[in-house]
């Protein structure tokens, strides 16, 4: 995925502004039990199967710097005071150059600026110092350029855009003191995790499987968008449930659903949401006045491939009413800015996920759970052995082989406002949930 100007629905400035009107106690508050938007509804595909694996290309070139140590491990804490040991020598000698340009960068160029690309990469141990100076744009360069967007959760096209830009020029001294904020909540993380346990990083907006300290499985994820942030929490998977069901929040009953049956009367009956009074009668939407004020009725959709939900909801005691969950929508996991639910978590190759969290469990193995899938019954499955779950905010880690990797501070919580630059791309319009 390449970078472009246009990839942002929101100014950089209008994003500052919002963002740091937040302040760092965004975290903490409450969130809205259901994040589903109506395009998630309205785009959900008709289809049978759909293949929600990875992009191919770019896993493998993130693969490069991948590792399986989790970013609360055992060795976490003294991986990243290694790292803001390197990060305290690149400051003492004068940190890094910045990059002028005003052109995008890009393999078979030649520019003055590309000469401070490759001391930049060196510095940071992106290009390899054996590559030496000089303006020309070759396949050495590309490849640091993406090791460099890929420790920065950039797309992978070696390509130096804006976004690039404003990441590589951020300096080493900001980068510094990120290191060290996040050592501080590594840190503050002394409750025993468990043999088993899910972790979700908030800005990176992944979902780690951890069992005996090694990442069993990662997972691209959805998170709050800023509005209507992700909290942080621990907590228990205690149910998993397949083929759910959807109950569409006052919200969008009042400002989507009515508006649409206006203009369609088959709206509902097309995406099989049904409605039900306070005794769990179900109600005749042609009974209805729909150029009136909404009803006060439960707007229900039943399980389904167009369910806004799709096959998984997972469940976790919480105080927020968060969960997390499947959706038809799988082109939202290739986005670079995966910040739009109302709090809960989306997953992607959610069904490994709920693999991994019933495997102890008889009678829900992969098949059975596929098969399960496939009848569309509503199917809730209590977690014998509850499995923990932590939902943290952490942008600045590293692995013990000294790759140290940065994202976007989200939701303003790490003091340094250039930390934000990026986190508008690609933001869609909030919609209402």
């Amino acid at each position: 995925m390449s970078e472009r100007d246009s990839f942002s629905s929101i100014s950089r400035r209008r994003f500052l502004t919002s963002a740091a009107a937040l302040g760092a106690a965004v975290v903490a508050g409450p969130v809205l039990a259901d994040d589903i938007s109506m395009e998630d509804i309205i785009n959900a595909p008709r289809r049978g199967n759909w293949d929600d694996q990875f992009d191919a290309k770019a896993s493998r070139t993130a693969a490069a710097i991948s590792t399986k140590n989790p970013i609360f491990g055992p060795g976490a804490s003294a991986n990243l005071q290694q790292a803001i040991f390197d990060y305290e020598s690149i400051v003492a000698n004068g940190g890094w150059p910045k990059v002028s340009t005003t052109v995008k960068l890009k393999i078979g160029m030649s520019d003055p600026a590309i000469a401070q690309l490759r001391k930049r990469l060196m510095i940071s141990g992106d290009l390899a110092k054996s590559a030496g100076i000089s303006n020309e744009y070759d396949s050495l360069v590309e490849e640091g350029v993406k090791r460099f967007q890929a420790r920065h959760g950039l797309p992978l096209d070696g390509v130096i855009g804006k976004y690039t830009l404003e990441a590589i020029n951020i300096p080493a001294d900001t980068r510094l003191m990120q290191l060290r904020t996040n050592l501080e909540r590594v840190n503050a993380i002394t409750v025993d995790l468990g043999q088993r346990y899910v972790m979700v990083n908030i800005p990176a907006a992944y979902i780690e499987a951890v069992e005996n300290n090694r990442v069993a499985q990662r997972h691209t994820a959805i998170v709050g968008r800023i509005s209507r942030p992700t909290p942080i929490l621990d907590s228990k998977i205690y149910n998993v449930t397949l083929n759910p069901y959807w109950t569409a929040p006052r919200s969008i009953v009042e400002k989507d659903i009515m508006p649409l049956m206006r203009k369609d009367p088959k709206y509902l009956a097309d995406n099989k949401i049904r409605l039900f009074d306070g005794k769990g009668n179900e109600v005749d939407p042609t009974t209805i006045d729909w150029n009136a004020e909404a009803p006060d009725l439960m707007f229900r959709q039943d399980p389904g491939k167009i369910n806004a939900m799709a096959s998984t909801k997972i469940n976790f005691h919480n105080e927020h009413a968060t969960y997390m969950h499947d959706t038809p929508s799988q082109g939202l996991f290739n986005k670079l800015s995966r910040f739009e639910s109302s709090g809960c978590v989306r997953c992607q190759n959610v069904r490994d996920l709920t693999t991994w969290i019933l495997r102890d469990q008889p009678g829900w193995s992969r098949q059975q759970i596929e098969a399960t899938i496939r009848t569309g019954v509503n199917t809730p499955i209590q977690v014998t052995n509850e499995i923990p779950i932590y939902f943290k905010y952490v942008t600045a880690w590293s692995a013990k082989d000294r790759v140290v990797q940065f994202r976007d501070d989200i939701y303003q919580m790490d003091g340094a406002q250039e930390l934000a630059l990026q986190t508008g791309l690609n933001q869609e319009p909030v919609v209402a949930n």
